[in-house]
């Protein structure tokens, strides 16, 4: 792409006087120098060809300055004055190295700057792209994609007549906007051409009080293969490209999303609730949204970063630096948020994650222990009436139970029978189904898979989350993505061995018994409920498998003990090296907020709230800029703090510009304290003592008191609370029996032997760091 030759220094210039860059006019600098820098990103991150850039300096040097990019002078016509100086977009960045300079004819060059430039289609530093992916801008946008390929793998690219005119690897579309208004019934229409206004158009406030109509300005299109949104009020007779910013608040939200996904698609939107959230978008607030950081795509947070990077950097390259970026999402949608604070600083400057957990990696160490524990208890015991009591089953897992939640397969488990409970505990309400997902290859699809060519290519595809993660976790000799779970030297149940609920013999047999999980390599495809029907199961019993135990390692006869599962150092280090696993660092103003679901068994189980909390104080000694929120919503949720939140987080920040030196913590207003509400919204407690008790043994604080906070299996097996111990060191079992591994317990030499036989290397010392961690992070 050639670069435009133009008397660029005129117009630098005169926008720098504009600015008073710097320096006295009358009297020259004798040394002039210039400020360079990337305002859209970074500049060793820059995408698409383009980039928004700012310079300062002497405006006498400036007057005759140029502006150069690998040496052609650049047209700086349309350069503005801005708060930070001169800022203006530049083009023609060709792939790979650009250097960027200011250059004097008496002075030579005055700053240097290297931007390095990758295709707007990705990827930038998250590997390999993965393939095939299926297209969705047609189901989603109604557009088709370009074609970009002369391969025979892709999607099908159709013209106007409907005749094929190729394939689509990557799924790109050019970016288009279009005008929307909200109407008085909560929906959002086009809005008609000829200007005319429609009767049921809404109004809205904005945030310094003017009422407007709620029009707005949506631009759509394809950033690192994903569809991204930036939305933003407009003026309903503007015309189509101007860009008008006067209904903009200057501040920027970046809606993330939640779900589990393992990739190959390009995904579909949540306009309505997300993408044009209208309470945030009718204060005047721009939103904006990626496919790309909605979870229910994918879990590779690495490119869910990159995406988020560049899709801040197009909002940013179009309308400048925001005031502020805060962050909103649930679910997986605060995960990114505290991954993304840690892993990409100045992504997002606040952040409100709603229902967070740290990450989903350190999720799958406990999560993987559910479908286990759970076959224990309704196959391998299941003639062991504890098992049938609901409530008891929280000794094994550590998630709630709860009898009013039923389990819908009980009364088949009944009729094949297996043993059971009439109730749930969260793993079987929430996380049932989740396993199959993220391990095993056979289990998986894309919407629009069939549309895919060449017919069966979609066949070749390795369905898990690992697989989905390969660029991070590498690959074994076989081409099978090496994997994180392990429980060798796991004790499970071993805190309901020393409260008494279960006996030494129960104790034993649970760690005989309950083995591990197969290699992907030797997995097989899942049975009923996930495939088939209960008429299937009726023909053939062997079909009904909701535990996934045909993809145990279980004893073979029922007497050695079921070998468990090591995982994969190189899994687990990468991990760690690519900022999958939340550390702890994340530096900016959080408010931690969750309705209390614990009744209901909702998968954002409480605890995690004070996972983060934990980690944030042993990476950086406190967590002084997160606060913790929570709502009741006993019998249902009926109230949602996130709007008083964003108040809150915007007078934070506000005091974080007038104060800049002070720091997160120090610059917290009255509200920013850990607190907890009544199902209405009144506060049952506000203070820095509220949650005592939640990760110490003081005695509990007023809002610990009035939510009860569960545990998980590791922590019943041992482990700390922090959650982020992939694989255990080990200690011999000798060792465990002489510190008060096992409290009041003295096994006989007979039970000892047992123990040798089922951990021959030892049993976890959680005393000792993460064996997966990279050593020296």
């Amino acid at each position: 792409m050639s670069v435009r030759v133009t008397g660029g220094a005129l117009a630098l210039a005169t926008a720098c006087l504009l600015a008073a860059c710097g320096g006295d006019s009358s009297s020259p600098d004798p040394t002039p120098s210039a400020s360079l820098r990337v305002v859209s990103s970074e500049p060793q991150w820059v995408s698409g060809g383009d980039a928004r850039v700012a310079v300062r300096g002497n405006a006498d040097v400036l007057a005759r300055a140029r502006l150069r990019l690998n040496g052609e002078d650049l047209d700086t016509t349309d350069f503005q004055a801005g708060d930070q100086g001169v800022e203006g977009m530049i083009h023609g960045l060709r792939e790979g190295e650009n250097t960027l300079t200011v250059w004097h004819p008496d002075h030579g060059t005055l700053q240097r700057l290297t931007l390095t430039n990758y295709p707007v289609a990705g990827p930038m530093f998250s590997g390999p792209h993965q393939y095939p992916f299926v297209c969705t801008t047609v189901s989603e946008l109604g557009k088709q994609p370009l074609v970009d390929t002369d391969g025979d793998e892709g999607f099908p690219v159709y013209d106007d007549n409907d005749q094929q005119i190729g394939l689509s690897r990557d799924c790109g579309i050019e970016p288009y906007t279009e005008y929307w208004y909200r109407t008085t019934g909560d929906e959002y229409q086009p809005l008609p051409a000829g200007g005319s206004r429609p009767a049921d158009m809404a109004t809205t406030t904005l945030s310094d009080g003017r009422v407007v109509d709620f029009v707005v300005r949506w631009e759509r299109g394809t950033i690192n293969r994903f569809i991204y949104s930036i939305a933003m009020l407009a003026d309903a007779g503007e015309e189509a490209g101007s860009l008008d910013t006067g209904l903009w608040n200057g501040r920027l939200m970046y809606r993330f999303q939640g779900g589990v996904g393992i990739g190959h698609t390009q995904g579909s939107m949540d306009y309505k609730r997300r993408a044009l959230q209208p309470d945030v978008l009718g204060q005047g607030y721009a939103i904006i949204y990626s496919t790309g950081t909605r979870m229910s795509e994918h879990y590779n947070m690495q490119v869910g970063g990159e995406t988020a990077l560049m899709v801040k950097e197009r909002f940013v390259e179009e309308y400048g630096e925001p005031l502020y970026t805060v962050g909103l999402g649930a679910s997986g949608g605060a995960i990114q948020q505290y991954v993304y604070a840690q892993n990409h600083p100045g992504l997002i400057d606040a952040g409100i994650p709603v229902q967070s957990y740290p990450d989903m990696v350190t999720q799958t160490i406990h999560i993987g222990d559910c479908e286990l524990l759970e076959y224990y208890m309704d196959d391998t015991d299941k003639d062991n009436p504890k098992w049938a009591v609901t409530k008891n089953r929280t000794w094994l897992v550590g998630l709630n139970a709860e009898d009013d939640v039923e389990d819908p397969l009980y009364p088949f488990k009944q009729q094949l029978g297996y043993g059971g409970a009439p109730g749930s505990t969260e793993c079987v309400e929430s996380w049932r189904g989740l396993t199959p997902l993220t391990m095993n290859p056979y289990y998986g699809q894309a919407d629009n898979q069939d549309q895919m060519q060449p017919p069966g290519l979609m066949a070749t595809v390795n369905w898990s989350h690992y697989d989905d993660l390969r660029n991070i976790y590498g690959v074994d000799g076989d081409g099978y993505p090496h994997t994180l779970f392990d429980n060798v030297g796991v004790q499970y149940g071993l805190q309901a061995l020393l409260d008494g609920h279960i006996t030494a013999e129960e104790f034993l047999s649970l760690n005989e018994q309950v083995g591990g999980w197969k290699d992907q390599k030797d997995m097989v495809q899942e049975g009923f409920p996930f495939l088939g029907s209960q008429q299937d199961v009726m023909n053939d019993p062997s079909l009904f498998d909701p535990w996934s135990s045909r993809n145990m390692t279980l004893s073979p006869d029922g007497t050695q003990p079921a070998p468990r599962t090591e995982g994969d150092l190189e899994a687990m280090n990468g991990a760690y090296d690519s900022g999958m696993v939340f550390r702890g660092k994340a530096d900016i103003p959080i408010i931690d907020y969750r309705p209390y679901l614990e009744h209901e068994l909702d998968m954002h189980n409480v605890h995690q709230s004070f996972v983060v909390r934990q980690r944030m104080e042993e990476f950086a000694g406190n967590a002084d800029n997160q606060v913790i929120w929570f709502a009741d919503a006993r019998p249902e949720e009926d109230y949602s703090a996130v709007p008083l939140a964003l108040e809150v987080i915007d007078d934070w920040m506000a005091n974080l510009r007038a104060n800049p030196s002070a720091g997160v913590a120090a610059n917290k207003p009255e509200l920013a304290v850990d607190t907890c509400f009544e199902t209405d919204g009144t506060v049952i407690a506000r203070g820095d003592d509220v949650w005592n008790g939640a990760l110490t043994d003081d005695a509990e604080g007023a809002c610990t008191a009035h939510f009860p906070i569960y545990s998980t299996s590791r922590i019943v097996a041992g482990a700390p609370t922090h959650g982020d111990v992939f694989k255990c060191g080990l200690k011999p079992v000798s060792v465990a029996l002489e510190d008060g591994t096992y409290g009041n317990w003295t096994p006989t030499s007979d039970q000892v032997n047992r123990l040798n036989a089922v951990f021959p290397d030892g049993v976890c010392d959680y005393t000792l760091p993460d064996q997966g961690r990279p050593e020296g992070l």
